[in-house]
Protein backbone atom coordinates (compact mmCIF):
# COMPACT_ATOMS: atom_id res chain seq x y z
CA UNK A 1 0.00 0.00 0.00
CA UNK A 2 1.09 3.03 -0.78
CA UNK A 3 0.52 7.13 0.26
CA UNK A 4 1.37 10.40 -1.70
CA UNK A 5 3.40 12.52 0.95
CA UNK A 6 3.80 15.86 -1.29
CA UNK A 7 7.32 17.58 -0.35
CA UNK A 8 7.75 20.99 -0.42
CA UNK A 9 11.21 22.74 0.10
CA UNK A 10 11.56 25.77 2.96
CA UNK A 11 13.31 28.91 1.66
CA UNK A 12 17.01 28.23 2.00
CA UNK A 13 17.12 24.62 2.56
CA UNK A 14 20.18 22.19 1.24
CA UNK A 15 18.22 20.46 -1.74
CA UNK A 16 21.00 17.93 -1.73
CA UNK A 17 19.96 16.71 1.50
CA UNK A 18 17.98 13.51 0.89
CA UNK A 19 14.18 13.74 1.51
CA UNK A 20 12.70 11.16 4.04
CA UNK A 21 13.99 7.69 2.50
CA UNK A 22 13.74 4.62 3.35
CA UNK A 23 17.04 2.47 3.91
CA UNK A 24 16.22 -1.11 3.05
CA UNK A 25 13.00 -2.66 1.54
CA UNK A 26 10.92 -3.38 4.31
CA UNK A 27 11.66 -0.27 6.73
CA UNK A 28 8.39 0.94 8.57
CA UNK A 29 10.23 4.35 8.88
CA UNK A 30 11.79 6.95 6.41
CA UNK A 31 14.17 8.40 8.19
CA UNK A 32 14.22 12.15 8.52
CA UNK A 33 17.87 14.25 8.12
CA UNK A 34 18.82 17.59 9.74
CA UNK A 35 18.84 20.30 6.98
CA UNK A 36 20.26 23.46 9.31
CA UNK A 37 19.94 27.13 7.33
CA UNK A 38 23.06 28.36 5.39
CA UNK A 39 24.48 29.84 8.82
CA UNK A 40 24.42 26.65 11.22
CA UNK A 41 25.46 24.21 8.44
CA UNK A 42 28.98 23.90 8.95
CA UNK A 43 28.66 24.15 12.62
CA UNK A 44 25.38 22.41 13.15
CA UNK A 45 23.79 21.87 16.76
CA UNK A 46 25.11 20.40 20.27
CA UNK A 47 23.11 18.99 22.63
CA UNK A 48 24.66 18.64 26.06
CA UNK A 49 23.30 16.50 28.46
CA UNK A 50 19.42 16.76 29.61
CA UNK A 51 19.12 20.10 26.57
CA UNK A 52 17.17 19.39 24.07
CA UNK A 53 16.60 21.53 20.22
CA UNK A 54 14.24 21.73 17.38
CA UNK A 55 16.23 20.17 14.67
CA UNK A 56 15.10 21.86 10.86
CA UNK A 57 14.25 19.01 8.44
CA UNK A 58 13.67 22.20 5.96
CA UNK A 59 10.78 21.12 4.35
CA UNK A 60 7.18 21.54 4.42
CA UNK A 61 4.72 18.36 3.37
CA UNK A 62 0.73 17.40 2.50
CA UNK A 63 -0.08 14.17 3.97
CA UNK A 64 -3.55 12.89 2.51
CA UNK A 65 -6.58 13.44 5.13
CA UNK A 66 -7.56 10.29 6.99
CA UNK A 67 -3.51 9.58 7.73
CA UNK A 68 -0.60 11.04 9.76
CA UNK A 69 3.00 11.08 10.38
CA UNK A 70 4.25 10.03 13.31
CA UNK A 71 7.89 10.83 14.06
CA UNK A 72 9.72 8.47 16.51
CA UNK A 73 13.62 8.25 17.50
CA UNK A 74 16.11 6.16 15.58
CA UNK A 75 17.14 3.29 17.69
CA UNK A 76 20.87 3.59 16.98
CA UNK A 77 21.09 7.10 18.43
CA UNK A 78 19.19 6.09 21.73
CA UNK A 79 21.09 3.30 22.25
CA UNK A 80 24.81 4.63 21.72
CA UNK A 81 24.10 8.10 22.41
CA UNK A 82 21.10 8.89 24.60
CA UNK A 83 19.31 10.71 21.72
CA UNK A 84 15.56 10.55 21.74
CA UNK A 85 12.91 12.50 21.16
CA UNK A 86 10.80 14.37 23.70
CA UNK A 87 7.26 13.94 22.39
CA UNK A 88 7.70 10.42 20.67
CA UNK A 89 5.80 9.40 18.95
CA UNK A 90 4.95 13.38 17.70
CA UNK A 91 2.37 13.17 15.50
CA UNK A 92 1.89 15.61 12.42
CA UNK A 93 -1.65 15.91 11.15
CA UNK A 94 -2.96 16.24 8.00
CA UNK A 95 -3.90 19.61 7.77
CA UNK A 96 -0.80 20.57 9.12
CA UNK A 97 1.61 22.64 6.60
CA UNK A 98 4.22 24.10 8.34
CA UNK A 99 7.97 23.38 8.71
CA UNK A 100 8.71 20.27 9.59
CA UNK A 101 11.15 20.19 12.67
CA UNK A 102 12.45 17.26 14.77
CA UNK A 103 12.59 17.49 18.93
CA UNK A 104 15.93 16.12 20.19
CA UNK A 105 16.54 15.44 23.29
CA UNK A 106 19.91 14.44 24.53
CA UNK A 107 19.37 11.44 27.53
CA UNK A 108 23.39 10.63 27.57
CA UNK A 109 26.29 11.71 29.54
CA UNK A 110 28.06 13.03 26.83
CA UNK A 111 27.08 16.18 25.02
CA UNK A 112 25.47 14.93 20.76
CA UNK A 113 26.79 17.11 17.94
CA UNK A 114 24.11 16.99 15.32
CA UNK A 115 25.85 17.85 12.09
CA UNK A 116 23.89 19.17 8.80
CA UNK A 117 22.60 15.63 7.13
CA UNK A 118 22.39 13.64 10.07
CA UNK A 119 19.69 10.85 9.96
CA UNK A 120 17.73 12.21 13.25
CA UNK A 121 14.37 10.33 13.42
CA UNK A 122 11.58 8.69 11.19
CA UNK A 123 8.49 9.30 9.94
CA UNK A 124 5.74 6.24 10.05
CA UNK A 125 3.06 7.36 7.68
CA UNK A 126 -0.56 5.77 9.82
CA UNK A 127 -4.44 5.72 9.13
CA UNK A 128 -6.25 7.70 11.30
CA UNK A 129 -9.07 6.80 13.04
CA UNK A 130 -11.50 9.55 14.66
CA UNK A 131 -13.57 8.68 17.56
CA UNK A 132 -17.19 9.80 18.32
CA UNK A 133 -17.04 10.70 21.99
CA UNK A 134 -20.32 10.49 24.15
CA UNK A 135 -20.94 11.23 27.91
CA UNK A 136 -23.07 8.06 29.76
CA UNK A 137 -23.86 7.66 32.88
CA UNK A 138 -21.97 4.12 33.49
CA UNK A 139 -19.23 1.58 31.78
CA UNK A 140 -19.86 -2.02 31.12
CA UNK A 141 -17.86 -4.17 33.75
CA UNK A 142 -14.42 -6.20 32.80
CA UNK A 143 -12.59 -8.62 35.00
CA UNK A 144 -9.66 -5.64 35.65
CA UNK A 145 -12.65 -3.06 35.75
CA UNK A 146 -10.98 0.27 37.68
CA UNK A 147 -8.30 -1.60 39.61
CA UNK A 148 -4.35 -2.00 38.02
CA UNK A 149 -3.92 1.84 36.58
CA UNK A 150 -0.38 2.06 35.84
CA UNK A 151 0.06 -1.97 37.09
CA UNK A 152 2.11 -4.40 35.30
CA UNK A 153 0.63 -7.09 38.04
CA UNK A 154 3.62 -6.73 39.78
CA UNK A 155 3.90 -5.47 43.54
Amino acid sequence: MSVEIKIQWLDGADTDIKLPSYETAHAAGGDVRANFPPEMREQGVVLEPGARALIPTGFAMEIEPGYEVQVRPRSGLALKHGISLVNTPGTIDADYRGPVGIILINLGQEPFHVPHGERIGQMIVAPVVQAAYRVVDSLSDTARGAGGFGSTGRT
